[in-house]
This record gives structure tokens, sequence and C-alpha cells, in this order.
């Protein structure tokens, strides 16, 4: 489990496909820190670190992507180059300062506009038909392994939904957020508690 709040941004150095697609992610952290078999949440997808390396300030850690996610995330975005958001599975005790993320990519959106709002960013992103129910206005979602929460919610006539987003200073730099533009894709990942509430209504239904 994770809560959205990035604690470091890396960048894919390998992508070997062996079956299953290999990464190799570079990483500001110390890799005494990371242990094998554990979950890094790398751009909202979370992964199994299966072998790591380097020094600290300047580490490497490996993992293994299944086709399933890969079809499911944004095209290209396992490629080398490609600059990751990365947080660390939650620990006990650990302040939870986003909102519960689970590593579970729902879906792919698409940002329509990146326009500036005083010092900070608004960025407008569409969601597809299947997830359009589970988004509000001043409800959490998780963009690229990043909690947010939804400023606007317009619905569209075939079923899916435009959302606002407003990016602070803070967050723009120390995330890929900042790299968005108009047509670049994003992983979606819905809140769980609306995921279970809009279970529980179609049951009553």
């Amino acid at each position: 489990m994770f809560t959205g709040i990035v604690t470091a941004i890396g960048t894919i150095r390998e992508a070997t496909q062996k079956g299953d697609l290999r990464a190799v992610i570079t990483c500001p952290w110390d890799p005494a820190d990371i242990g094998i078999g554990a979950s890094i949440a790398c751009s909202g997808t979370c992964l199994t670190v299966v072998d790591r390396g380097g020094v600290a300030g300047d580490a490497w850690f490996a993992v293994d992507i299944s086709g399933e996610t890969v079809s499911r995330t944004p095209a290209g975005r396992w490629t080398v180059g490609t600059p990751l958001n990365l947080e660390p599975a939650l620990r006990l005790g650990d302040e939870l300062g986003g909102h519960i993320v689970t590593g579970h990519v729902d879906g792919v959106g698409q940002v329509v506009g990146v326009s500036p709002v005083g010092d900070s960013r608004r960025i407008g992103i569409a969601a597809p038909r299947e997830l359009a129910p589970y988004i509000a206005a001043k409800g959490s979602i998780t963009v690229d392994g990043v909690s947010l929460t939804v400023n606007a919610v317009e619905d569209q006539s075939d079923g899916t939904c435009h959302f606002a987003l407003n990016i602070i200073p803070h967050t723009w730099e120390v995330t890929t957020l900042g790299r968005l533009a108009p047509g670049s894709e994003v992983n979606l990942e819905i809140d769980v508690l609306a995921r279970y509430l809009q279970r529980m209504n179609s049951l009553r239904g």
C-alpha cells in the first residue's frame, strides 16, 4: 500500500524483454534500504524489486513487468530514459500524507490542457468511460503515482469525463507532472473508497 507522496524521481536505465519485461531503474536512494521482494510504486504501478545495487545516492533496482501491466499503462512508459515517480511501500507508523493508494492502475488518461493559475498549474485530464463514475470534485485520485485532489469534473456526452487538477509549484518541480503537456498519457488510479461505494450502490439497485 502507498500514499501517493512521491519521494524521488527515477529513470529507466535498461529495459530487456525476457519473457516479461525487466527494467533497471536508477534512483537517489541507498541500495541498503531497497529490499529484494519489496514493493515500489513506479509512476503509480506497484512493482516488486528483484535485484538492486549501486551506492548511496546513486542506486538502482530491477523489476519485472508483465505483459498485462504493459498493456494497461501508457504506450512507451517502460522505455529507456523514461522518468518515473517513485514511492516505497507504506510502513507501519508512517505518515499517511496523501490517501490510500494500492498501486493498481485502473486506466490511462490523456492530458487535454495545461495552464498557469497564479504560481500553480491547472491540468485537465480526459478519463475513460469506465472510470468516470468514480471521479468526483474534491475527491482523491492518483495520477502517475501522485495523490491529488480533483478540482472539477465535466461529464462528456460519450460517457467519459474531463477533470481538473491544481498542481502547486513544489509538486510540479519534484514529480514528473512538470513534464506533462497536452496529449501526454498518464496512469490513473481511482480512490479505493469510491470503488467500494460504487459497488455497494450497484448492489442496492
